[in-house]
């Protein structure tokens, strides 16, 4: 791409210029980055693919919930990449079409029609809450029978808040808003023209990813209260009060995680938790586990242990079969994107291709001027209906914060 097409157009402008041409396109910023990344796939669809992270180009993965050994992820090519500043300057660029290319017109053309609304319009809520509430909490005593029956150890179920925008939102304004607001989440927005959705949101969960220098990392991440005391002022992690359910549900993802490297004979992980971290307007428990794939010989760790590892145990249950059995006959609403997987691959940054996966989490759907908020909670025989009801409002208040202000 020439410089003169660099320094004419924003980062953003390309975004909506891709929305508009009905080209796919992620954006995204690293947690406790503050570049921002930008990819177009100039095909025009999204294609499905195998994840097998030693064989895919560069490009942006996103995964359903429901998506056995991620045999049907989709996968954007970064046929067009940029990294950018915060403040919108080019870092580094990458094009892979010809000047000729249909999507070159589409994207930097000067007769592109590119709408600057640059605002999130006013929203308001479509779904009565008390109706909904009443089915969560039936639900929510419902796994707890079935927990105490020995069906499973833990549960997660989901729920969605449905919402309306007086007109459509500009999908870069929230993107800056979440930057803002979440610099330690991995924040995010996909436009799936395929599905004529556009997918955002700003989750803690790293699911799997591999650096320049080979180091596999995961974590296992569960336990949820506000990160605010009753006064309004950001709670001490140290302080934070964490009740034996909590404890349990988190050790419950760890092990699972230890588990996946026992069955592939990986022993030489380092382990790191659990601590307290905030996230958002939302305290967790998180361990972090390493290893170094150079110094065992091998490279296809993220792919193997992401096939293992999706879905985790803090988005479906354990046993995981059992529990996602339990989560297909009792959601009302299919979760589609929410709590699958999502984020870059194989992106060249300085010394070599990085990879980082994410679980899809504190998200929203957009299908023009309706939205679709998700959240879940994870239930343990300590469960109790009305809290965990309160938690998945806390979860959705993470976008719906933004929204409204």
């Amino acid at each position: 791409m020439s410089s003169t097409v660099q320094t004419q157009q924003t980062s953003y402008s390309v975004w909506q210029a891709a929305v508009q041409a009905g080209y796919p396109a992620a954006i995204w910023r690293l947690p406790n980055r503050t570049d921002r990344e930008l990819i177009i796939d100039a095909s025009g669809h999204v294609s499905t693919v195998a994840m097998d992270l030693e064989e895919l180009p560069m490009g942006f993965a996103v995964s359903p919930f429901l998506n056995p050994e991620a045999e049907n992820t989709f996968f954007l090519k970064a046929d067009f990449y940029w990294r950018f500043d915060e403040n919108g300057t080019i870092l580094a660029t990458e094009n892979k079409m010809s000047d000729g290319h249909p999507a070159f017109d589409a994207l930097f053309g000067k007769d592109r029609a590119v709408p600057k609304i640059e605002t999130v319009p006013d929203v308001r809520i479509v779904e009565p809450g008390d109706n909904q509430q009443l089915w969560f909490e039936k639900s929510v005593s419902r796994a707890i029978r079935q927990i105490e029956r020995g069906t499973f150890r833990k549960v997660v179920l989901a729920r969605t808040k449905a919402i309306r925008f007086e007109e459509q939102p500009d999908i870069p304004t929230l993107f800056n808003r979440l930057c803002s607001a979440y610099p330690n989440a991995f924040v995010s927005a996909v436009y799936l023209p395929d599905l004529n959705q556009v997918w955002i949101g700003a989750t803690p969960e790293r699911l799997v990813s591999v650096d320049a220098d080979g180091i596999f990392r995961t974590v296992a991440l569960a336990g949820t209260q506000p990160a605010f005391d009753t006064e309004g002022r950001t709670k001490r992690t140290m302080d934070a009060p964490w009740t034996q359910k909590e404890i349990e549900e988190q050790a419950l993802v760890g092990r699972y995680i230890i588990g996946c490297f026992k069955k592939i004979r990986v022993r030489e992980y380092l382990e790191e938790g659990p601590k307290t971290v905030i996230a958002g307007n939302l305290m967790h428990l998180r361990s972090d586990y390493s290893v170094d794939t150079q110094a065992l010989n091998f490279p296809q760790l993220g792919t193997v242990m992401l096939r293992l590892l999706h879905p985790t145990s803090a988005v479906c249950g354990m046993p995981r079969e059992t529990a996602q059995e339990f989560i297909l006959e009792n959601e009302p609403q299919a979760r589609e994107l929410y709590s699958g997987f999502l984020g870059p691959v194989n992106i060249f940054r300085s010394g070599g291709p990085e990879t980082h996966l994410f679980v899809n989490l504190r998200c929203m759907k957009l299908e023009g001027q309706e939205g679709t908020l998700y959240a879940g909670a994870g239930l343990t025989a300590d469960s109790v209906p009305a809290k965990e009801w309160r938690e998945t409002e806390l979860k959705c208040d993470t976008l719906l914060s933004l929204l409204t202000k």
